[in-house]
């Protein structure tokens, strides 16, 4: 694989925008994102240099990307930290420490090339190097009906919980929480 994998910098705020609008017009947006395209490009510049530069930080929220050959942005995702002791996450309050990925995409050139496992590698590496409580565990939910996306997840390690939630705007389908336990550690 010739990809570059990497964390989102603060100045690249605008190729940041474009990769979540790209996202955002993928035909499985609507059961993939919380979002709209229509929403994210009526955001003003300043939401998305401050989402960036966050992202870009890494103390709470690490945004990774995959840089093709070429330069183009090929997928992102986006590993967020959830401590029992700060704000609720997706769903409910963290009962362990933990990250939620979000944001997956890759671009449909791109896929079966191996840049989602990369991307994972890196954001799973990142939440298990954290400094302060360890994290127990990586999580992330999936539309039921998303079985492309499940069997990416599956493939590289994720396994489902049982847990579900109700899709937001759609409470006819569900979200599927899968996890990836921290090296060495069992669900208990």
């Amino acid at each position: 694989m010739d990809y570059v994998v990497r964390a989102v910098r603060a100045e690249e705020w605008q190729r940041a925008k474009e990769i979540r609008l790209a996202a955002l017009r993928d035909p499985a947006a609507s059961i993939a994102f919380l979002d709209t395209y229509e929403h994210a490009l009526s955001r003003p510049d300043v939401f998305w240099q401050e989402r960036t530069a966050g992202a870009a930080v890494g103390e709470h929220s690490r945004q990774f990307i995959a840089e093709a050959p070429g330069g183009q942005w090929a997928g992102t995702v986006t590993a967020l930290v959830e401590r029992p002791a700060g704000e609720p996450g997706f769903g409910e309050a963290a009962v362990v420490d933990q990250a939620h990925l979000v944001g997956v995409f890759v671009r449909t050139g791109h896929r079966g090339r191996g840049v989602v496992d990369a991307l994972f590698r890196e954001a799973l590496d990142w939440s298990w190097s954290l400094t302060g409580p360890p994290l127990e565990r990586v999580r992330l939910y999936v539309h039921e009906a998303n079985e492309r996306a499940a069997a990416s997840y599956r493939r590289i390690g994720f396994v489902p919980t049982g847990e579900t939630l109700l899709m937001e705007g759609d409470p006819t389908s569900l979200e599927l929480e899968f996890e990836i336990r921290r090296p060495g550690r069992s669900r208990g």
